[in-house]
C-alpha cells in the first residue's frame, strides 16, 4: 500500500468537505483508482471528481497515469471560459 496526499481546489473543497485527505491505496493504483476512492468516501461530489483536473507532484494527469508513493494529488474543478 501507498500513501498519498490529495489537496482540493475552488469548489472541490466545498464538495469533499475540507482541503486535503490521505489516503492509502493499493501500490498499482492510478488516478482513475484514486478518483474511484475519492467518490466512495462522498459520494456526492460524484460529477466534480468525475470532472476535475487532476496533477500529480504539479504535473497534470489523466485516469490511466500512475500515481508514486507519497504522492502529492491534487484536484481542480473544471472550467469553462468564453
Amino acid at each position: 500500500m501507498k500513501t498519498v496526499s490529495v489537496l482540493f481546489f475552488a469548489t472541490l473543497r466545498d464538495h469533499m468537505g475540507g482541503k486535503q485527505v490521505t489516503l492509502r491505496l493499493p501500490d498499482e493504483a492510478g488516478v482513475a483508482r484514486l478518483k474511484a476512492e475519492l467518490k466512495a468516501l462522498k459520494p456526492t461530489a460524484a460529477a466534480a471528481i468525475d470532472n476535475a483536473l487532476v496533477s500529480i507532484n504539479r504535473d497534470y494527469a489523466f485516469d490511466d497515469d500512475f500515481i508514486p508513493d507519497g504522492a502529492e494529488v491534487a484536484l481542480f474543478p473544471h472550467v469553462s471560459g468564453g
